[in-house]
Parts: structure tokens; sequence; C-alpha cells
């Protein structure tokens, strides 16, 4: 029997083997360049998704040395390790929330103080970031690569050109269940970053990514950016990717790679045969 002792995190944390149960709401903050969120409170445990540089999130529970959270961005709820949590108040993680933050362009990059550098990747947030400095909880860091101004208006054909333009440096990533860093990232992490990129936020699971955007009712109608979602012989939808250029689509099957999209689906060129079967093509872009 799992036993739990929860208390207010950011203060201090006890475990005991009485059972009590405390609903606590107390907010974090990743501060390393991407923490690990497992779907049981065990290193053993499936990786269901990642917290990267610069991702608040809520504790909801505690269990031994781990904690349940909630991803403020996407909602997602998995258990991260504590010697990777970082508090901040609650004030903060208003702030926070109440703003969309600039995210890294560089496929790598480093903040720093005057004690510490923490290594970033393409797409890490970069919260209250002044083109200068940034905030991450009580301490300011200093960076000096490129980033995305999310205050600019949206602009469609700018925000697809910077999504092709993105895409293509993922290529080659390697092909990790449940990550979303360039080091490691599944189908639904790399569209879910990419599309983050361009200031709209996607929830983490190609089957709740669907639901978003306007259909398109054929692959010769897509233009790059739009999705792309498969399903398999139950008709549950397993994978995405997004349009690219002549007929291509970009998405992660082993490695992050572009291939053929026609109405059938995805032609893998090294197999010389389909690996995907199309669904439905989805438009999120304004036109």
């Amino acid at each position: 029997m799992f036993h739990f002792h929860i208390h207010h995190i950011f203060t201090f944390i006890t475990f005991s083997h009485h059972l009590h149960f405390h609903i606590i709401l107390n907010p974090g903050i990743c501060a390393l360049s991407a923490v690990p969120v497992r779907a049981e409170p065990s290193d053993r445990a499936e990786l269901v998704t990642q917290l990267l540089f610069g991702e608040c999130y809520q504790v909801l529970l505690t269990q031994d040395s781990w904690l349940q959270v909630r991803l403020a961005a996407d909602d997602y709820v998995g258990w991260i390790d504590f010697k990777q949590h970082t508090p901040v108040s609650p004030d903060y993680y208003a702030a926070w929330c109440a703003q969309d933050h600039p995210r890294t362009l560089d496929v790598v990059q480093a903040v720093s103080d005057a004690t510490t550098k923490v290594p970033l990747t393409l797409g890490c947030r970069l919260p209250f970031f002044d083109g200068l400095n940034l905030r991450v909880g009580d301490r300011q860091y200093f960076f000096n690569g490129t980033a995305t101004n999310p205050t600019a208006a949206p602009d469609p054909a700018r925000q697809a050109a910077l999504l092709r333009k993105t895409a293509l440096l993922y290529l080659r990533a390697p092909y990790v269940w449940g990550g979303k860093s360039i080091f490691g990232l599944d189908c639904s992490g790399l569209c879910q970053q990419l599309y983050g990129l361009v200031g709209i936020q996607l929830p983490r699971d190609a089957y709740q990514q669907i639901d978003y955007g306007r259909p398109v009712h054929f692959v010769t109608q897509a233009k790059p950016g739009d999705l792309a979602f498969f399903d398999n012989a139950e008709g549950r939808i397993v994978h995405v990717g997004m349009v690219m250029d002549e007929g291509q689509i970009l998405h992660a099957h082993g490695e992050v790679r572009l291939d053929p999209l026609d109405h059938n689906g995805i032609f893998n060129r090294d197999r010389q045969r389909y690996s995907h079967k199309l669904r439905l093509l989805k438009r999120l872009l304004p036109e």
C-alpha cells in the first residue's frame, strides 16, 4: 500500500507511514534543461512527457521522494523526482500563467548567472525575458541567444515561415516516447513544440491535437504547417506530423524525418512501403 504525507512543498517536506490527504496546489518551475515526467512515482516508470527549462507546474501530491505535478501549459499530469523540483511563489506562478514567454530558437544555447550555466535546447521558455535577462523564481539569468517574440502581432505568413524553418532544425532528432527535447522526442511532442514556437499551445498527445484547427479535405489542398493525423487498424489516432513543401511531411518515426505524403498516408522511402495510414488533415494557422 502506498503511504502519502502531504505538506506545503515549498516550505518543507516530511514523510511518514501515516496516511494523510491534503490537497495542495504549490507551484514549481523547471530549472534544468529537461526533467522527465513519469506515469508512476518510479525511475523505472514510463516517460509520459518532459518539463523543459522555464515551464511551470503545480504540485498535486507527494509520495516518498516523488511529486505528482500538473503542467501549467497543457494540464498534463505525471510524477517528477523531488530533487528536480524548484519551488516558486504563487504570485510568480500567476504572473507566469498570465502571459506568453519567449522561447529559444537556437538548437543549443545556455543561460547563466554569476555561478552557474544551464544548457538549453530549442523551444525552452525564457520567463519574463527582457532581451537580456530572465527570471526563474528568485534567480535571474542572462541570455544572449536567439528567441521568439510572443508580443508581436500574429502574422500567418511569418508563422508559417518560422514553422518551416524551425521544423528543419529538428531533422535527425531521435525518437523518444514521451520526449519533447531536440535530443529525443515523439511525434506529438514535436508538433506541440513547433506550434508553441509560433504562439499556439497544443495539448500533448496526437488524439487530443486532432480536435484543434479546421479540416482540410484533400492532401492536394494541404499547406506547409498543416497537421496530418494517422490512425491504426482500430481507428485510434496514433501518429501526427506536419505538412511541409512539395508533398512532404515532417514527423518523428525512429528519428525526425521527411517523407512523401499522399492521400493514402506516409510513404517510407527507405522501406519502400507505407508506414502510416492518413486519417485527417487540420489547418491551425489563420488564413
